[in-house]
């Protein structure tokens, strides 16, 4: 290997592409002067090859004798001049930023900084930082993918479960221990089985891209969690594989084919924004050190320090086409190489920005939308970000599907008695047509959920007021206070019966509103276990029992109750549209698709709606007014159904409608319950009737067909 000299190889593809005989080497610089390829041997001795060719920008290289399994690196002669943005320094070896495998834990030492602390602004800090990083290593693509068939689920019939691979499988007592915490564990048959029994269509796995913890958490012995700190965006997070090197990218890939023989997609929250080498403080580990002025934003009058969108340092230039064609490459590889479903966009604002606000228009919508593999697949953007202008629900492209915060603040403040909800109430529970249909979206486009990753989990959102953060060792200061929550009278865990009773029954309106609303329903994982994180509602710190499920503390009437629920939802496409409410009539004229009514059986006037107190009303969905097809393109009828909801603090009298059903009620779910009704215990009720419906709960009636 020390003789070796490289031949010229190709640009394209880039990165490490093994070939069978040898493996070429790419790399994108354009301030570089010379970028030479580090190869490291089992001892962690270093060869350095200059890469011999530069076509357009990228320097290239062929090694005749490169295997997989080979670790490597990078080192870029450039100029180092932070005033003018310029970042490059031999002294700090970097990764490839198209890395299939990374391995090797990061250690924090002054040496993978491209300053001497304390002068950032001075010469380059000529301390070497290879003792202290990660190492690259070549991979072999080949896998036996066998017959795996993606599910291709529509998305009228998806029901997304947000998860981490350690959280769910770390403390599982059904998965061998070896392979907790593990992509292999997430495909072992005790978690297929759970996800089965749920009913859950497709995983949405927090990143798994290769992340490293920043320095910050490190110093207070915590470690970055959720992973949303992205180093390598080609390469799956190894901490998750049950074994080292390579074994990363053959376990990830079969924990997909399994998912997939299941019939559960595999969606992945993806990290395009920033990356891990943070602001102008941060260290020199990969983009900075290739071309600092070409892949992040830099300050226009001052390009030594960075534009931050994100909160997190730095934002990717995503009006230079090579960080486009970086972040596409890496889509396309999770597409086909490794065949994942769809993707999650975090704060994908950002991406949209290519002067200062967040453009519709952009380059990246652009790309995504004339890809024919990227556009194919699901694509949900987190329609914001931290910069001015950048909450933008609503306004993604048609291709797009967005989380919906705006369903999620309308349920929360409904539940929790806030006055004035009704009229927004109603467009969140009908899929928001305000938001998404003037571009010929269909419900679909909106992502509902009430709970996620970041906030309270379902239990504490009804059992904490306020937040509770001090395990995160920053004095309680993360974290939102806007967490729209109601403790239900006592602040934490209680022994209560009545405030127990009270919030058993708030988990459940919650996730009866989620389930049945038009779009697509969004579930974190645990919220349907009754898992409490102890009202820390930042938990991306806690690698622990705060942020892992408890199998042994499980709520088995709740997980009873949301796997019915979703039972419910997949049997009638009532509750699962694939064209928003027309408000036509269908069955007569008095029939229509979607009908609102007051406690008292009347049609809804705007008087109703603008009340400001007003907590309560009744919704009939009509099973003939579907204006739908099925996935074989026939007519769909379905059965009709009344929602009887009563957000009031005290119990109301409701009077069924005369007009509207056709026959008699059947009680199908009543949130008071602890499960849905057996059909032999079911209550029916007749047009006209009065009933009682308890304070803060809701009632599902079905027509009774003869």
């Amino acid at each position: 290997m020390n003789d070796a000299t490289l031949w010229p190889g190709h640009n394209y593809p880039l990165g490490a592409t093994y070939d069978g005989y040898g493996t070429n080497f790419s790399v994108f610089s354009e301030v570089a002067d010379k970028v030479e390829l580090c190869l490291f041997d089992d001892r962690g001795r270093e060869t350095r090859l200059a890469l011999p060719e530069v076509t357009g920008f990228v320097w290239h290289g062929y090694h005749p004798g490169i295997e997989p399994g080979q670790r490597y690196g990078f080192r870029v002669t450039g100029p180092y001049d932070p005033k003018q943005g310029l970042r490059c320094n031999p002294r700090k070896l970097l990764l490839d930023p198209y890395a299939k495998a990374v391995i090797g834990e990061l250690q924090w030492n002054e040496a993978i900084f491209g300053y001497r602390f304390g002068d950032p602004d001075g010469p380059a800090n000529r301390r070497d930082s290879a003792r202290y990083v990660p190492r690259c290593v070549v991979s072999n693509p080949w896998f036996d993918w066998g017959h795996d068939t993606p599910p291709r689920t529509p998305w009228s019939r998806t029901v997304i479960y947000e998860v981490h691979v350690k959280g769910f499988t770390q403390r599982h007592p059904d998965i061998p221990e070896p392979l907790r915490g593990t992509y292999a564990g997430l495909a072992h048959p005790a978690a297929i089985n759970h996800l089965h029994e749920l009913g859950v269509t497709a995983v949405e796995l927090l990143p798994v891209h290769r992340y490293i913890s920043e320095h910050h958490l490190v110093e207070r012995g915590l470690t970055d969690y959720w992973g949303y700190n992205s180093i390598a965006y080609l390469a799956p997070h190894d901490g998750y594989a049950s074994a080292s090197g390579l074994r990363a990218i053959a376990e990830f890939k079969e924990m997909v084919k399994t998912l997939h023989a299941a019939g559960i997609e595999v969606i992945l929250d993806v990290v395009y924004n920033h990356t891990a080498e943070g602001n102008h403080l941060g260290p020199t580990l990969s983009l900075k050190g290739f071309d600092n002025q070409a892949y992040y934003r830099l300050m226009d009058d001052d390009p030594r320090y960075y534009m931050d969108y994100t909160g997190t340092g730095n934002s990717m230039n995503m009006r230079h086409p090579h960080v486009l064609q970086l972040i596409m490459d890496s889509l396309r590889y999770w597409v086909e190489e490794m065949h994942v479903d769809g993707f999650r966009f975090d704060l994908a604002a950002t991406l949209a920005r290519e002067l200062h606000d967040v453009d519709r228009l952009s380059t990246f919508f652009e790309v995504i939308q004339q890809d024919p593999v990227i556009s194919q697949v699901k694509l949900i953007a987190e329609p914001w970000d931290v910069g001015e202008g950048g909450y933008q629900v609503g306004n993604f492209p048609p291709l797009w599907s967005e989380w919906n915060g705006r369903y999620r603040d309308t349920v929360r403040d409904f539940w929790r008695g806030a006055d004035a909800t009704l009229p927004e109430l109603g467009y969140r529970f009908t899929g928001s047509s305000d938001l998404y249909q003037s571009d010929r979206r269909r419900p679909s486009a909106s992502i509902n959920f009430v709970t996620a990753h970041d906030g309270f989990t379902l239990r504490d959102l009804v059992s904490y007021n306020d937040k509770h953060n001090e395990a995160n060792h920053e004095d309680n200061r993360d974290g939102t206070d806007d967490n729209r929550s109601w403790n239900c009278g006592v602040e934490g865990e209680t022994d209560d019966p009545e405030v127990l009773a009270l919030r058993a029954r708030q988990q459940r309106n919650l996730l009866t509103t989620l389930v049945l609303s038009q779009g697509v329903p969004m579930l974190v994982g645990g919220d349907e276990l009754g898992r409490t994180q102890h009202g820390n509602n930042n938990g991306y710190c806690q690698d622990n029992e705060i942020s892992w499920f408890d199998w042994d503390d499980v709520d088995v009437e709740l997980f009873a109750f949301t796997r019915e629920l979703l039972d419910l939802r997949r049997e009638h496409p009532v509750f699962r549209r694939r064209r928003f409410f027309e408000g036509k009539a269908v069955r007569g004229e008095q029939f229509h698709d979607i009908a609102w009514l007051t406690p008292e059986g009347e049609l809804m006037s705007d008087e109703h709606w603008n009340t400001g107190f007003a907590k309560s009303l009744q919704i009939f969905l009509n099973g003939s007014g579907l204006a739908s097809l099925d996935d074989r393109g026939r007519d769909v009828v379905d059965d009709s159904f009344l929602l009887l909801i009563n957000g009031h603090h005290e119990p109301l009298e409701f009077i069924l409608p005369i007009e509207g059903p056709s026959a008699p009620l059947e009680v199908v779910l009543d949130t008071t319950l602890l499960r849905l009704p057996e059909r032999r215990d079911r209550k029916v009720y007749a047009s006209g009737a009065q009933l009682q419906v308890e304070s803060r709960s809701m009632l599902v009636l079905r027509e009774t067909v003869t």
